[in-house]
C-alpha cells in the first residue's frame, strides 16, 4: 500500500420522477432476467450483508468497474485494450473478449471516446497503486458484439433489438453512446454510495475524484446524446428504454433516469444530471451494481459484462 502522503500527490489531478415503470423483465418470468446499466438507490447501503468492508475491499471492487469500462473505451477509441502489466493481481485473471475499434463518423464523438479511454486507464492504473499487492486482477469480461453477449441481451431486454439480434456497440457514434450510457452513471452513484464507508480520509479523498471524473464522463454523454436526439429523438427513446431496464433490477424503487426530463416543460426540457428532489446525485450499494453488470436480478456470483464474476471480496449479486 502506497503512503498518504504518496497517495494525495497522485490524487491531485429533476426533480419530479416518473410514477410508474413497466417492468421489462416480466416477460422472462425468471428472477435472472436480464438488463443493461446500473440501478439507483435512494441512499447508501451496506456494501457487504455480513461484515463491514474493508477499504481495500471497496477499492478493489471499484477497481473491477474500472476494467470493464477501461477496456470498452480503450478498445473503442484505439483498438487496443489494457497493458498486459495492469491485468495481475490476486484472484481469479481473465481476458477482456469481444472489443474492437468502434466506427465514429462524427470527429467529435471520437474525441470524447479518445479522453474517456486515457481517464479511464489511469483510474485502473491509480487504484492499482493505491491497493498495492492484494489489487485484484482484471477478471473475464465481455464487451463483445455476439448476439448471445452481453451488450446484446442488455439492449434486446430494454427493446432496442428484437430476438436474436445483436446489439454492436462499434457499429456508429449512437451505438457507441448508448453503450457508454449504460456504464457511465454507474460510475458516480457507486463511488457516491460507497463513500460513507471507507475509513480513510486520503482513499476518501480518491474516491471523490474519480467520482467527480465519472460525473463529467456521464454528463458529456447524456449531453451528446441528447444534443443528437433533438435531431434523432429515437436516441433519446434509447435512453428511456434503456433507464427502464436498469430501473427493472433495483427492488421497488424507481429512481432511474433517462435523458429525457419529465414534469411541466418536460417536451422542451433536458435531464443532463439525474438527480432527486434535493438536486443530489443518487446511489447505489455493490449488490445492485452486480445487479446490473451481472444482468440478473438474482443473488449470483458471476454474468452479464462479468461472466465468471468480479474479483475480490465483494462479489455477490442482491436478491431482488
Amino acid at each position: 500500500m502506497t503512503t498518504e502522503t504518496e497517495l494525495l500527490g497522485a490524487l491531485d489531478a429533476r426533480v419530479e420522477r416518473r410514477s410508474a415503470r413497466r417492468d421489462f423483465f416480466k416477460a422472462f418470468g425468471t428472477a435472472s432476467a436480464i438488463a443493461g446499466g446500473f440501478a439507483l438507490v435512494n441512499k447508501p447501503q451496506p456494501l457487504h450483508a455480513q461484515t463491514a468492508p474493508s477499504d481495500a475491499d471497496i477499492l478493489n471492487f471499484a477497481l473491477n468497474l474500472e476494467y470493464l469500462e477501461a477496456q470498452f473505451y480503450s478498445y473503442a477509441a484505439f483498438g487496443t485494450g489494457l497493458a498486459a502489466n495492469l491485468l495481475t493481481g490476486t484472484g481469479t485473471p481473465g481476458a477482456a473478449t469481444g472489443g474492437r475499434q468502434a466506427t465514429f463518423t462524427d470527429p467529435i464523438v471520437a474525441q470524447y471516446a479518445r479522453e474517456i479511454a486515457a481517464d479511464e486507464i489511469a483510474h485502473v492504473t491509480f487504484l492499482r497503486t493505491a491497493i498495492g499487492a492484494t489489487a485484484v486482477a482484471q477478471p473475464a469480461i465481455d464487451i463483445g458484439s455476439s448476439p448471445t453477449g452481453a451488450f446484446s441481451s442488455a439492449a434486446r431486454a430494454a427493446g432496442l433489438i428484437g430476438a436474436g439480434a445483436s446489439f454492436d456497440p462499434y457499429a456508429n457514434d449512437e451505438n457507441f453512446l448508448l453503450a457508454a450510457f449504460i456504464f457511465e452513471d454507474v460510475g458516480v452513484t457507486a463511488y457516491k454510495g460507497a463513500s460513507p464507508l471507507i475509513s480513510s480520509k486520503v482513499f476518501l479523498e480518491a474516491a471523490a475524484g474519480i467520482l467527480a471524473v465519472e460525473a463529467y464522463h456521464a454528463s458529456l454523454i447524456r449531453t451528446t446524446l441528447y444534443a443528437k436526439g433533438l435531431a434523432a429523438p429515437t436516441l433519446i427513446d434509447a435512453t428511456e428504454a434503456i433507464s427502464n431496464a436498469r430501473d427493472s433490477l433495483d427492488g421497488t424503487s424507481d429512481l432511474d433516469q433517462g435523458v429525457r426530463a419529465t414534469g411541466a416543460g418536460a417536451t422542451l426540457a433536458s435531464n443532463i444530471a439525474p438527480l432527486d428532489a434535493n438536486g443530489l446525485a443518487y446511489s447505489r450499494s455493490a449488490g445492485q451494481v452486480l445487479n446490473i453488470v451481472y444482468l440478473n436480478r438474482a443473488a449470483v456470483t458471476g454474468g452479464g459484462f462479468f461472466p465468471s464474476g468480479v474479483n475480490g471480496a465483494l462479489r455477490l449479486s442482491a436478491a431482488n
